[in-house]
Parts: C-alpha cells; sequence; structure tokens
C-alpha cells in the first residue's frame, strides 16, 4: 500500500503526466515540480507540479496518498493557486483518480466539482478523447473547457442514475410507479414497488449485458434465466436454505457481467442456455444445467478483495484472488476442463 504522497507521485502521478499526457517529466521548462506562488498571505506554498506551455501556466496538479477517497478539502491549495495563475486546469488525484476542474462558475475561481473524474482502475472509454485534449501533442484547451460543463453534468447523471440502480430511492421508486401503476402511491404500495423496482433494475442490467455479448458473439441463442425459470428448473441437491433465502441477496451487476464472461469462455463446449446461475449470501454461483452438483465457478464479490472460486475433479474448490474481471480469463482453461468433466460423465 503506498503510504505518502511523495511515493503516490513517483510511482503513479509521474507516469501519468509522461505517458498519457506526453510532457517530460525531466524538462523543467516542462513539467515544475513544487511550483510555488505566493498567494495572498500564504507565502512559499507549493504546489505538486504545474505543467507549462509557451512559457505559461496551464494545469496545476495536486497529489494526495492512495490511501482514500479524494475530498474536496484535499483541494485548498487548488483553488488558491488557480486564481493566483494563469491556469484553467486543475487536477486533483492519488494516483488512482484524477479529478479535472476549470472555472465554469465563475471566471478565474477553480469550481467545487470536477468535470472530468477519470478513474484508472474503471475506465470510462467516452472520456478518453477528452483526456486527449490535454495531451502535449494534441493540447486543445479552449476545446476541452467549452466542452467541460457538459462532461460535468453528463457525468453527474450517470453517477447519479447507477446510484438509484444499487438503492433506488423514493422519488425514484414514485416516479417508475407512476409509469405502471394508476392507484394512490400509498406506503404499503411504496414498500411493494421499492423491491420490484430494485429487481427489474437488475434485470434490466442483466439484459444489457447479454445484449452486448450476442454482439459480441453474433448469436441470438443467450437467454436470461428469470427467476420463474429458476423455480422450475432447479434439479440441484438442497443446499442451505438460509445461504438461498431471497432476503439479503443483492445481485449486482458486477456480478452478472461476471456471469456473462464466464459463459462465453465455455459456450465453445456447451450450449450457452445451460449455463446458469444462482445467487446465495456468501457467494454467486455459476453453474452447468442449474444443477448444484456442476459447479463451474464461484465468484465472491461481496468483499474488498474480490475472488473468483473453481473447481477440480473432485469439486474441491479454490480460491483465486482477482483485481478486475478481466483477470477471469486467466482461467479460461480450468473453466472449460471443468465443464468437459461434466460433459464426460454424462457421455
Amino acid at each position: 500500500m503506498i503510504e505518502t504522497d511523495e511515493a503516490t507521485k513517483n510511482a503513479f502521478v509521474m507516469p501519468f503526466i509522461s505517458t498519457v499526457l506526453g510532457y517530460d517529466v525531466f524538462n523543467p521548462l516542462e513539467v515544475v515540480p513544487e511550483f510555488t506562488a505566493d498567494v495572498g498571505i500564504k507565502k512559499g506554498e507549493k504546489i505538486d507540479y504545474a505543467i507549462v506551455r509557451d512559457g505559461e501556466v496551464q494545469i496545476l496538479i495536486e497529489c494526495k496518498r492512495s490511501l482514500g477517497a479524494l475530498r474536496i478539502e484535499h483541494a485548498s491549495q487548488l483553488f488558491r493557486y488557480f486564481a493566483a495563475t494563469n491556469a484553467r486546469i486543475a487536477v486533483l488525484t492519488n494516483g488512482e483518480v484524477y479529478q479535472f476542474y476549470t472555472d465554469l462558475d465563475a471566471p478565474n475561481r477553480m469550481d467545487a466539482k470536477p468535470f472530468l473524474i477519470l478513474d484508472l482502475n474503471d475506465i470510462d472509454e467516452t472520456l478518453i478523447p477528452e483526456l486527449m485534449k490535454l495531451s502535449k501533442d494534441v493540447f486543445d484547451l479552449d476545446s476541452i473547457v467549452s466542452a467541460a460543463e457538459e462532461l460535468k453534468y453528463i457525468g453527474h447523471i450517470k453517477r447519479a442514475i447507477a446510484a438509484q440502480f444499487q438503492d433506488p430511492q423514493d422519488d425514484w421508486v414514485k416516479f417508475l410507479t407512476a409509469k405502471v401503476y394508476e392507484g394512490a402511491f400509498t406506503q404499503k404500495v411504496r414498500e411493494q414497488f421499492t423491491g420490484l423496482v430494485a429487481k427489474a433494475t437488475r434485470q434490466f442490467l442483466n439484459d444489457q449485458v447479454n445484449d452486448r455479448l450476442k454482439a459480441a458473439l453474433g448469436t441470438s441463442a443467450i437467454t436470461s434465466a428469470t427467476d420463474a425459470d429458476l423455480a422450475a428448473t432447479v434439479t440441484s441437491e438442497q443446499v442451505v436454505e438460509d445461504d438461498l433465502a431471497p432476503d439479503g441477496i443483492d445481485t449486482t451487476f458486477e456480478e452478472l457481467e461476471g456471469f456473462q464472461i464466464v459463459r462465453a469462455i465455455v459456450c465453445s463446449d456447451v450450449k450457452p442456455h445451460r449455463v446458469v446461475h444462482r445467487d446465495a449470501k456468501s457467494y454467486f454461483a455459476i453453474l452447468l444445467d442449474d444443477n448444484n452438483r456442476k459447479p463451474i465457478a464461484r465468484l465472491h464479490f461481496n468483499r474488498s478483495q474480490k475472488y473468483l472460486s473453481v473447481f477440480d475433479a473432485d469439486k474441491t474448490e479454490t480460491r483465486h484472488p482477482i483485481g478486475s474481471l478481466d483477470e477471469i480469463y486467466a482461467h479460461a482453461s480450468h473453466l472449460r476442463q471443468t465443464v468437459k468433466a461434466y460433459e464426460g460423465q454424462m457421455a
């Protein structure tokens, strides 16, 4: 774990400035470390980096160690320096998340909210073209500032939608209920539809992932197992009732994406509709033929360190820590072998 600001700068921020933005971190005419500008009664205060073009400071960067989420309190020096220089772009980062600010609300005064947030652990590819406008080769400040307001609000709206998908608020539930229910929005109706909205949201996300996978595989054969389908086709041995009880189970978009990756890997050996998921409180199971005796994998995503479980011929579970969904592909061969073993039993 990176525990100092200096280590964060050396390990993450300097490579970002160099490889992503394209500036020479060893040229003091381009990148000025420990940039100093007297601000009011604050004398000798330093900002971590200033990026200079044509002799003028254009971008200010302040770094914090990568131990926790960035907060606006971390940006106090950026606020002061923004007003004291000609910079129009300020960046607050912990090496993993980069928050970009400008002066949309008042000229020469840094906004309180970023117009662009880049998370290197979960990159939004739609932001890459805008980010590249700040790179050395195609620096286009006017273009990115003019697009900043749209970027700012689109980003906030996307995060608000994501929050509603995870935990729908009353006004969101009421809005959607009014589209499908004509009666009075009583407390009983609110309680009923809160669960329905959450469930419909999960199924909607599942459908979206399925559509993406269909397009990638060029097939329409992939089906989404509904709760009714699962109830009608269960062939598994009895599992712990408490673990499968619906209370406390929250199927996440990340689990569904992981399921689709596993399904895509093994569909070279079995029909996609035979690969079914079943969520439980302690793990997310991926089964062949919805049979608990034929586990393909388990996703343990309800913790900070995520794990992918695979099984050997004796159905012994082995957990592998993963940092991202892409790492599931590293176990593709094992997953296929597991399915082939089950098919061999049927032959």
